[in-house]
């Protein structure tokens, strides 16, 4: 399996891994990379930064949306062979370090795998390591507000409820948004395909995944980078309106 590496701005490129995105931004001789992927992408996150010309020591920082391990599973890899920082909210960023865990369980997984979809995603994150306990010791809050000094100059937007310090990061001058888990265009165990929810069971506080569309909504951006799905052209605003209309009662 190789990396789908998809240019979607100026030094801006969302990549696919197994069933699951992380963001690319580069600047120069230096990357910004928001999520990771899971434990087994890290052969992944390697081949997309080397096609786009770029060695792990050209990190400049790592962005984590949240701390599932299909979004920060193979960092401890890549933190192996290079030193960079690493950060999130500070709610997110204990999350990380795994002061806690808020974490669809094996049995949320198994309750529903005779659904469409849910056994081969099951047996491919599986083998991508979805078993595996990982932390990320290093984690730590975003340095000061407002746009971070790195490579796309992101802005985090904090956006609660997927879990508790899920955080979304705005890109002003591409007009682009990396919204993780708080919208997605796809997935594996879902029949519906453009701006939706995950499936409630995923979210920490489901309700809270609703509502921070909310914060969403106002942002000035007409492209959205998901953490599951193809990049989305059109108004935020017009995604968050449809995302709402196809959202589902927790189950």
């Amino acid at each position: 399996m190789s990396p789908t590496v998809t240019q979607v701005g100026d030094g801006t490129y969302l990549v696919g891994g197994t069933d699951v995105n992380w963001t690319v931004l580069t600047d120069g001789d230096a990357v910004t990379l928001i999520d990771a992927g899971y434990p087994g992408d890290e052969r992944l996150v390697l081949e997309s930064l080397r096609s786009l010309g770029f060695r792990p020591e050209q990190i400049a920082a790592v962005l984590i949306t949240h701390a599932h391990i299909d979004h920060v599973g193979s960092l401890p890899g890549l933190l192996r062979r290079a030193t960079f920082p690493v950060h999130t909210s500070e709610r997110e960023a204990r999350h990380a370090r795994r002061e806690y865990l808020e974490q669809a369980t094996a049995l949320d997984l198994v309750k529903r795998i005779w659904r469409p979809g849910h056994l081969r995603w099951s047996l491919a994150i599986t083998r991508a390591g979805a078993a595996r306990h990982v932390r990320v010791p290093e984690a730590r809050p975003f340095p000061g507000g407002g746009p971070l000094d790195l490579p796309g100059r992101p802005v985090p937007i904090v956006t609660p409820g997927h879990t508790s310090g899920h955080t979304c990061y705005h890109l002003p001058e591409s007009g682009a948004i990396v919204t993780g888990d708080a919208l997605i265009t796809g997935h594996p165990t879902s029949r519906v395909t453009g701006p939706h929810l995950v499936a409630p069971f995923f979210s920490h506080d489901p309700a809270g995944t609703l509502a921070a569309l909310d914060l969403l909504e106002p942002v000035a951006a007409d492209l959205i980078l998901p953490g599951h799905g193809p990049a989305h052209r059109g108004p935020i605003k017009e995604a968050v309106a449809l995302a709402r209309e196809r959202a589902t009662p927790a189950r």
